[in-house]
């Protein structure tokens, strides 16, 4: 059965007053350490040992002491509200000065290629920030998940989320092994895909990702097929390389492979844009340190500057 609930206002009112008077034994030297008169920390008791429903103090002309009531909450009351000054402390920490774990959710394929020379000088710079790397090709709720920021490719991120672009928009690449394309005539239309083998990718939510292209003005979505089924762009680009099929990936993560002579690009021609890669974050009222230095980094490091004067993208930015 759901039980009703509430904390009651003001039920820690007093409590650091009477620590004070515990310690001191007297209600004049208590107000002086807190910077208040006698009769603040007088009344401040009063309402607590109302609240508490029993007197906590013995008090006379001459001294000040603890009832048995006052001895057993005293025992109970200060290492809480010890521990209470401490969580604050730590907090307020967190809030000052760039410290802490800073955690992101990111795509396997851009940790090698852009995220690895960020975090290596960003670690560096600020060596009381722990970096945490979540490395996977889901769609992360990076708020539910308890994330500070991820990473992903522009279409794929939330309206309602502030970003920081990483890299300047870039084609989907097609790319195929020099042995695959010696064994297979090379495609130089769209519907000469149909006599090939494609890689293809399972998104997060189980469908099969279509190949996207430009024909003329006009965007067109293939539904291809062939050997293989990989849910993230290393595996694929890997198969690739060993001659399994051809495969689209964003070129950045291709570029590597065909300078060295292990992929070629084909269907160039029809290679659509994408916006680019995209560092995001929830908009929160106030920024921990470590998300502002990462970002600050992230910044002075790529040249990037956020799509929006710390606002959020709209649709139209996302599909850029």
């Amino acid at each position: 059965m759901k039980r009703n609930f509430t904390v009651r206002q003001g039920a820690l009112d007093g409590v650091e007053a009477f620590l004070n008077v515990a310690h001191h034994r007297s209600f004049r030297k208590a107000a002086a350490e807190l910077g208040v008169t006698p009769s603040a920390i007088s009344q401040a008791v009063r309402a607590l040992e109302a609240r508490v429903g029993v007197a906590l103090f013995i008090r006379t002309t001459r001294s000040v002491g603890l009832s048995e009531a006052g001895e057993r909450f005293h025992a109970r009351a200060k290492p809480a509200f010890e521990e209470l000054v401490a969580a604050s402390e730590v907090a307020r920490e967190l809030g000052q000065r760039p410290s802490g774990l800073l955690r992101l959710t990111v795509p396997r394929a851009v940790v090698p290629i852009l995220l690895e020379p960020l975090i290596a000088s960003f670690c560096q710079a600020y060596p009381e920030v722990e970096v945490e790397i979540a490395a996977s090709a889901e769609l992360v709720d990076i708020a539910a998940e308890g994330f500070d920021a991820g990473i992903r490719l522009g279409q794929f991120i939330e309206a309602d989320m502030i970003a920081v672009r990483l890299t300047p928009p870039f084609p989907l690449t097609v790319v195929g092994s020099p042995d695959y394309l010696r064994r297979r005539q090379r495609p130089e239309r769209i519907n000469d895909l149909r006599q090939h083998a494609c890689l293809r990718m399972r998104r997060s939510n189980g469908s099969i990702t279509p190949w996207s292209f430009v024909s003329g003005n006009e965007a067109v979505e293939v539904v291809v097929s062939g050997p293989f089924i990989a849910n993230d762009m290393p595996t694929m680009l890997g198969a690739a390389v060993k001659g399994l099929g051809l495969a689209q990936v964003p070129d950045p993560i291709a570029a590597g492979a065909v300078k060295a002579g292990k992929l070629m690009r084909v269907l160039e021609s029809f290679a659509p844009m994408g916006p680019g890669v995209f560092l995001y974050y929830p908009g929160h009222r106030q920024m921990m340190p470590k998300l502002r230095a990462f970002i600050d980094h992230v910044k002075s490091r790529s040249g990037a500057l956020p799509t929006k004067p710390e606002g959020t993208l709209t649709t139209g930015e996302h599909a850029g």
